[in-house]
């Protein structure tokens, strides 16, 4: 359930995150998310739970996992 496009300005990939509801919880995700190595932006959307990422290279899904953890969330997937 991940989607992964590679473009001029990075990797952009969509991630599923279960349990986010509001701006507050899009904040937390992000600014985990946008701790990792080669991250250039985050936007996540509660409502639909995607996070688009976009960094430099592909990034690790453990790593991304951990992040999302650490923000009290569940990595799903990639769209």
């Amino acid at each position: 359930m991940t989607s992964t496009n590679d473009t001029q300005n990075g990797v952009t990939t969509v991630y599923k995150v279960s349990g986010m509801s509001c701006g507050h919880c899009e904040g937390a995700v992000g600014s985990e998310i946008s701790e990792l190595a080669g991250v250039s932006s985050v936007k996540a959307v509660a409502s639909s739970g995607e996070v688009t990422v976009v960094s430099a290279a592909p990034l690790d899904e453990a790593a991304v996992r951990a992040a999302v953890d650490e923000a009290g969330f569940e990595l799903v997937g990639t769209l």
